[in-house]
């Protein structure tokens, strides 16, 4: 396909990331397989982006933490980078202004001439030069910014005050999402069942995950409680850093158990108990 049509992607994933696992990093190299296989698109660089202090989720621990271990985590990859800017904020940030926010970011940085994963976000290893050789046919369209998560973040768009629709119109609508399956999920017939879903159907790519590995973080953070093994489950870096810092543990695991989530009580007008 002619380079002028390949259109350059950039995945955002957000999250507690509490604690980051193999599989929060898997889900990019499948997703940049298949939207590269399609042909039409350039994954350039893949941004993960914890959820700050202020979302009040049962268990969270500091976003200090959750930063370090996902910045930890992607200090082999040259393209995977962590941002700040959402765990730092005082108060929960829906996910629509993140996702405005580091599209922004994109634009400004294309305006600057600095290419997405050059300079600005330089990471340990060099990507080769002639990855960015069609950059001059992007100087009108620039790079696309899409949301990367699982099967589950998408049937919790229908979870009561969870979301707002005008949110996820806009998510899906004008920027796109790129969705990986999950055992026992079944994303083709969730967007078949909401209309809203199925009316930007073709800006949400479901990636199937053949190799199924169900790393959840709440097991994790229970194997940790226990003191059981998490190797190979968590990248080594990780493992080391939750031992150092003796991270999740019963009584981390209680915090905020008493308080509402943040977008319910945002939009339902609930408060802390």
């Amino acid at each position: 396909m002619d380079g002028q049509n390949i259109t350059r992607v950039v995945l955002l994933a957000c999250g507690s990331f509490n604690p980051i696992t193999n599989m929060h990093l898997r889900m990019f190299e499948l997703a940049r397989d298949h939207l590269e296989d399609e042909g039409q698109y350039r994954v350039v660089k893949g941004i993960i982006s914890p959820v700050g202090d202020g979302y009040k989720k049962k268990g969270l621990i500091e976003a200090c933490h959750r930063l370090e271990m996902a910045r930890l985590s992607t200090e082999n990859s040259d393209w995977i980078t962590v941002d700040s800017w959402e765990s730092l904020q005082p108060d929960w940030v829906e996910t629509t202004k993140v996702v405005r926010h580091h599209y922004d970011e994109l634009l400004a940085a294309e305006q600057n001439n600095d290419d997405v994963d050059t300079v600005k976000y330089a990471k340990k290893r060099r990507i080769e030069e002639n990855d960015f050789k069609e950059s001059s046919h992007h100087t009108r369209r620039g790079p696309q910014l899409m949301l990367l998560c699982g099967a589950d973040v998408l049937e919790s768009f229908e979870v009561p005050n969870l979301w707002k629709k005008e949110d996820i119109a806009e998510i899906v609508g004008r920027y796109g999402l790129v969705c990986i399956t999950r055992s026992g999920s079944d994303p083709h017939k969730f967007i078949h069942q909401s209309d809203m879903l199925w009316k930007y159907r073709s800006n949400i790519h479901v990636v199937q995950e053949w190799v199924t590995n169900e790393i959840s973080a709440t097991h994790v953070r229970r194997s940790l409680r226990r003191g059981r093994s998490v190797k190979y489950l968590l990248p080594d870096a990780v493992v080391h850093y939750i031992r150092d810092h003796g991270l999740y543990s019963a009584e981390s695991e209680q915090k905020n158990a008493d308080v509402v989530l943040a977008p319910i009580q945002r939009y339902s007008g609930a408060s802390s108990s």
